[in-house]
């Protein structure tokens, strides 16, 4: 399948793209051995795809990583208010990757990211029933609409599907959620009287954030990828 330039050398970590398109119209990039300055040009990897002189070869091997998103980071590539992406704490070689699903602004913990376009729209896929494990600070001291979260519950006129939650110490709530909503247990949280003060996941199907630091991301080993790729 042909893709543009600029994404060709974006998913192969030469530059984000947007970075890449000015390369091209600098004439930095060539194509079979012809200089290209338009970013309108459409490639399939065989051909022969130079930066600088440097040969740019295709990786077409899928590749998963797990990050720790620090507090206060959009899990975006630009963010229009001017807020710090997550792209704006990783390492140069990985600003090509794309994220797996969201943690919003205010939430942290692991972010899962990918080379491949379409295992990051499997992995977020309602239907895909990934269970997500979070752990949420609330306040509040009635935990009794927990019930009702645990069965299912409607906000708003939104169905949630049920979600698994074991209380801990410290008003504390680890919390299994498989659909993925847009701010799903702060709003369901919210609607039974346990507003969430702080928001962190600690795994993502068989991937477990363990001790990794923040700010910090590891490769995930082919073995967790292809039991990963078994549950859906």
């Amino acid at each position: 399948m042909k893709v543009r330039i600029a994404k060709f050398l974006s998913d192969n970590g030469v530059a984000s793209r947007r970075e890449a398109e000015r390369m091209i119209e600098s004439g930095l990039v060539s194509v079979n051995n012809v200089s290209i300055t338009s970013p309108v040009f459409f490639v399939d990897g065989s051909e022969k795809i130079t930066v600088s002189g440097k040969l740019i070869s295709a990786d077409n091997k899928t590749r998963l990583y797990a990050f720790h998103k620090p507090i206060n980071t959009m899990t975006t590539a630009h963010d229009p208010m001017g807020r710090k992406t997550v792209y704006d704490i990783l390492p140069k070689e990985y600003k090509n990757l794309k994220y797996i699903g969201r943690l919003d602004y205010k939430t942290t913990g692991l972010l899962l990211m990918t080379n491949d376009g379409e295992l990051s729209r499997i992995l977020t896929l309602p239907s895909s029933n990934i269970p997500r494990t979070y752990i949420a600070l609330v306040g509040g001291g009635d935990f009794s609409g927990l019930e009702h979260v645990r069965h299912g519950i409607t906000v708003d006129g939104i169905k949630y599907r049920p979600m698994k939650i074991d209380t801990m110490k410290n008003n504390e709530l680890k919390i299994t959620i498989t659909e993925g909503k847009k701010n799903e247990i702060r709003v369901v949280l919210d609607a039974v009287g346990l507003p969430v003060k702080k928001l962190h996941r600690i795994s993502y199907g068989n991937i477990n954030l363990g001790n990794l630091s923040v700010g910090e991301i590891k490769e995930i080993s082919q073995k967790h990828i292809d039991e990963l790729s078994k549950s859906f």
